[in-house]
C-alpha cells in the first residue's frame, strides 16, 4: 500500500512553495525569451505509436480501443522529438515545446517518472548555436530564481559564466587517460578489447560481458559526468558516432557525431544533436538500437513509420532538450527532483 505523500500539508506546501514559484517564473520568462527570437510553441501529443527508439529509454505503455472494439498499442511519449521533426518536415522553422514527458524505470534525487522537458529547434543552423542557447538559459534562469550561484551535492557553478566547451575525447584523456577514438574506426564500428584493456589499464572494473557501449557508459559515470559542470558549466560534444542515435555525422571526423550535452554542478541538463536527416541510416540505427534493448530488457518499440517518411524530407536542423526540471532544482538549491515539481508522483 502506497503511504501518504507529506507535500498536501499546509506547513510542507509552505516551505516548498517559494520553489514552485520560480519555477513558473522561469517558465514564463522561458516562453518570452523563446517568443521574441520568433520561435513558435507547438503542443505534442503525449500517445504515440512508438515512445522513442533508444536502447535504454523505458516506456510507459497503454493501449487505444476503438469503436469496435479493436485494441493496439499506445505510449506515452519519452520526448516530443518525433512529433517536432514531423512538424519541420512539413515546414515549421523554429518551434520549441515546454511540456511533460514521461519515462518508466527512472525515479531518484534527479530522476521523476513524469517530468517537463524544455525541446527547441532551429531550421538551417548549426549545432553551435544550440550551444549559445544553452548559455542564455541559464542565465535567464539563475535571473528570475534570483540565483548567483547553482548548487549540488556540494559542487558550485557560475551561471553567467561562459560554458567551457571540451569534447568527449578529451574528457576521456583528461580524467580516464584514455584515448577512446583509437576505439573508434572510421565507419564508426567500434573496438571492444581495446578499450577493456584502456579501462584494465585505467584501474577500471569491468565484465567479461561488457560490450563497447557498457564500458563508454562506465568511463562516463564514474570518471566523467563528476567533474563536469564545476565552477562553470561544461559544453560535452563530439561523442562516438555510436553513441548518438539520432544525430548526423561530424564534418571533420566520421567517428564522431554532431551531439553535445551540457553539465552543470555534475548534472546533465541538454542533450543536443545536429539533427540525422538520412531516413535509411536512421532505420538502420533504431534496429541496431532495439536489438540492443531486446537483449538487455526483454523487449522492442515498433518504428515510427509516419516519423521516418517525415525525415526524408526534412531539411538541416539542429534541436536540443533541455531537463527543464532539473535546471530548476540547480537555480533554487532543491536536492530533489520532487521539490520542484507542483504535484510530484507518490512513491511506491
Amino acid at each position: 500500500m502506497t503511504e501518504a505523500s507529506p507535500w498536501w500539508t499546509p506547513d510542507v506546501h509552505a516551505d516548498r512553495r517559494p520553489r514552485l514559484m520560480a519555477r513558473n517564473a522561469v517558465a514564463a520568462a522561458m516562453r518570452d525569451w523563446f517568443a521574441r527570437r520568433d520561435f513558435i510553441e507547438v503542443e505534442t501529443a503525449a500517445l504515440q505509436i512508438s515512445p522513442g527508439n533508444e536502447a535504454h529509454l523505458s516506456a510507459f505503455a497503454t493501449e487505444a480501443i476503438d469503436a469496435d472494439g479493436a485494441r493496439r498499442p499506445l505510449y506515452l511519449h519519452t520526448s516530443p522529438e518525433f512529433a517536432c521533426k514531423k512538424l519541420l518536415a512539413a515546414g515549421e522553422k523554429r518551434i520549441f515545446s515546454l511540456g511533460v514527458v514521461w519515462r518508466n524505470r527512472e525515479r531518484g534525487p534527479l530522476h521523476h517518472p513524469e517530468f517537463t522537458m524544455l525541446e527547441w529547434y532551429r531550421v538551417g543552423e548549426t549545432y553551435d548555436s544550440l550551444m549559445e542557447d544553452c548559455a542564455e538559459l541559464l542565465r535567464l534562469a539563475a535571473e528570475r530564481a534570483g540565483a548567483k550561484i547553482f548548487r549540488f551535492r556540494g559542487r558550485e557553478a557560475d551561471p553567467f559564466a561562459d560554458p567551457e566547451r571540451l569534447s568527449v575525447a578529451e574528457a576521456f584523456t583528461r580524467y580516464a587517460g584514455i584515448d577512446l577514438l583509437a576505439t573508434v574506426a572510421t565507419d564508426g564500428s567500434t573496438d571492444r578489447d581495446a578499450l577493456h584493456e584502456a579501462l584494465v589499464k585505467a584501474g577500471m572494473r569491468t565484465a567479461d560481458d561488457d560490450n563497447w557501449a557498457d564500458l563508454f557508459s562506465r568511463v562516463m559515470v564514474e570518471k566523467v559526468e563528476p567533474v563536469l559542470g564545476q565552477e562553470r558549466a561544461t559544453i560535452l560534444y563530439g561523442y562516438p558516432i555510436s553513441e548518438a542515435a539520432l544525430a548526423r555525422p561530424g564534418a571533420d571526423d566520421p567517428r564522431v557525431a554532431e551531439r553535445f550535452e551540457l553539465y552543470c554542478c555534475g548534472v546533465e541538463l541538454a542533450n543536443a544533436f545536429g539533427e540525422l536527416t538520412d531516413a535509411a541510416e536512421q532505420r538502420r540505427r533504431f534496429a541496431a538500437e532495439m536489438d540492443e534493448k531486446e537483449r538487455v530488457y526483454g523487449e522492442r518499440y515498433p518504428l515510427d513509420e509516419d516519423f521516418l517518411a517525415a525525415l526524408a524530407i526534412m531539411p538541416q536542423a539542429s534541436g536540443s532538450a533541455l531537463g527543464f526540471d532539473r535546471l530548476v532544482m540547480l537555480a533554487t538549491g532543491a536536492t530533489r527532483i520532487d521539490d520542484v515539481i507542483w504535484t510530484p508522483v507518490a512513491a511506491l
